[in-house]
């Protein structure tokens, strides 16, 4: 991208908070320590706050001598594998409320995510990426407050050994448990680096590029699954795109379990559809392809038509031709011929990450910046119409961080926006400047060319007893292969738009029964596969069947 044009502006607008109670939680630790892969040089790192696994406690109650004249209830905690990852976030807030005993409530919270990041020569194409991840809440509480070390994957040769997680951990504290209005993350560009060697140096980079690295190398040191299988995804023909999308999901599961999979993966519907001439002059031999895929982000082109977000979305959605040397193979026809490739959404997740393609290469290789203001929703974002399928959480979202490219490509700076979690108010991340923002003033929604990566999160209402919407909140589900009923497709937030789940209910239980003991790894006495199969027939049936 250019040099980066930083900012400026001194830190004497920085903000001051009680340091004395902060800094007393601030250790040093041996890097070596943190990490199989690491340095032995020491870093100030910050210690930890309490920190829970998987398992919840439930209270349940048992009637005692129910025969007696005078029985009586007896109350226990019963251990459970926790579905959501609520219980993380509650003790993550408690606990930054509650690590400086003596503090006031809105002294504790003065920092905690406006931590600035300094500029250590072209990295604010980190710097802006990090700032939005940071402002991830789901993430961030992960962790924070999450045992995620043991979900450290060693025997993945596609991770790092735990070492990039224990790592970005460690940034994480710092940017909302730490004394300091800006950190210096120069041990985690170094740790990025030598895992990724084109990000080391000096050289401005592109935030997006930075931005998947992290999420794939998250993703990787965190599966659950310790053994892949090998699963041959079968063509599917578009006649049970609601069934063939939870078994595809079930495969994906079988080899990809991680917080990242739970919080940024849904599901995208590729169809392909044969366009060949035949003898008798009509188009196309009539052989559909349907295949289901992950993805982790949209990456959403821009044209001189496009003046929002949902015109861009369309772009992406249009069927193409594809023709010359992007033939397509008919496995009907058995050559190469003319088709049509349809991509649509089918599944979203609880956080949508929209990357605008604003960079492009010419045909000589020349990259240039697609300056065209783009409008995008703050929050209400309805992608209702856009999902297809017709199972799942309604899609509603709200945005929480965006990610800045301002310039061209030649002299460009990347900043970022987020949302607090505490006061609910914007804030403008340059670099190593942290400040609240007016997002009416700032045009936040309204247009502008530098819009580059959008955070949305995917707002649930809950509902109190007497039936009253009292809050929005994000629900991040565990995936594995042994809870179908916390799969995304299997969410039923309108139940009236299924005709029965008496049918769906029984698999589940079925389900549970035997797969109760599943420890999110891939067992092959258990065929997933057929309860999948099973599962997707009956949810098809109750759709087919309207």
């Amino acid at each position: 991208m250019g040099n980066c044009r930083s900012s400026s502006r001194e830190s004497s607008q920085r903000r001051r908070t009680d340091t004395d109670h902060r800094s007393e939680v601030i250790e040093e630790r041996s890097w070596s320590d943190r990490g199989p892969n690491a340095t032995t040089n020491n870093r100030r790192v910050l210690q930890s706050m309490a920190r829970v696994g998987s398992r919840v406690y439930r209270q349940s109650s048992l009637v005692v001598d129910e025969n007696d004249d005078d029985p009586y209830t007896r109350h226990t905690l019963q251990e459970h594998k926790a579905s959501t990852y609520d219980h993380v976030h509650e003790i993550v807030e408690q606990s930054i409320d509650g690590c400086h005993a003596s503090s006031e409530r809105n002294s504790s919270r003065e920092l905690s995510g406006k931590v600035g990041l300094t500029n250590m020569g072209n990295t604010c194409f980190m710097n802006s990426s990090l700032q939005c991840l940071s402002n991830t809440i789901p993430l961030t509480d992960y962790f924070l407050g999450y045992d995620f070390r043991g979900e450290i994957n060693h025997e993945n040769f596609l991770g790092t050994k735990g070492a990039l997680v224990t790592s970005y951990a460690d940034l994480t504290k710092h940017l909302w448990l730490g004394s300091d209005p800006s950190f210096r993350p120069v041990g985690f560009k170094s740790d990025v680096g030598q895992f990724a060697p084109q990000f080391k140096g000096n050289e401005q980079h592109d935030a997006q590029e930075l931005l998947s690295f992290l999420l794939d190398g998250i993703h990787e040191d965190l599966n659950r699954v310790k053994k892949r299988p090998y699963i041959e995804d079968k063509d599917c023909d578009g006649k049970n795109d609601e069934g063939d999308a939870i078994t595809a999901w079930s495969h994906y599961l079988e080899r990809n379990q991680s917080i990242i999979v739970d919080l940024f993966q849904g599901q995208l519907r590729n169809t392909m559809t044969c366009r060949k001439i035949q003898p008798d002059g009509t188009q196309g031999c009539g052989h559909v392809n349907v295949k289901f895929d992950p993805f982790m982000y949209l990456s959403l082109p821009i044209s001189e038509k496009c003046n929002s977000i949902d015109d861009c979305l369309d772009l992406f959605c249009e069927e193409e031709l594809l023709s010359g040397d992007e033939q397509w193979y008919c496995p009907k026809c058995k050559t190469h011929v003319n088709a049509t490739k349809k991509i649509d959404l089918f599944m979203l997740p609880p956080i949508l990450i929209i990357h605008l393609k604003r960079f492009k290469f010419s045909t000589s290789s020349r990259k240039s910046k697609i300056d065209r203001s783009i409008r995008y929703p703050l929050s209400d974002w309805n992608l209702s119409q856009k999902k297809k399928s017709r199972g799942g959480i309604y899609p509603l979202y709200d945005l929480y961080a965006i990610s800045h490219h301002k310039g061209n490509v030649g002299s460009g700076h990347y900043t970022a926006h987020a949302k607090n979690r505490f006061d609910g108010e914007w804030y403008n991340f340059n670099d190593s400047q942290c400040y609240p923002i007016d997002p009416i003033k700032e045009q936040l929604g309204s247009g502008g060319s530098s819009a580059y990566c959008l955070f949305y999160n995917r707002v649930e209402r809950v509902a109190q007893a007497n039936g009253k919407l009292v809050e929005k909140k994000t629900v991040i589900r565990r995936q594995s292969t042994g809870r179908p009923e916390l799969w995304p497709h299997l969410q039923r937030a309108k139940a009236t738009e299924w005709k029965s789940t008496r049918a769906i209910d029984f698999a589940l239980d079925e389900v549970d029964e035997d797969m109760e003991d599943d420890d999110d790894e891939y067992n092959p006495d258990i065929s997933v596969t057929d309860l999948s199969g099973r599962l997707a027939t009956q949810i098809s049936d109750e759709f087919i069947s309207k």
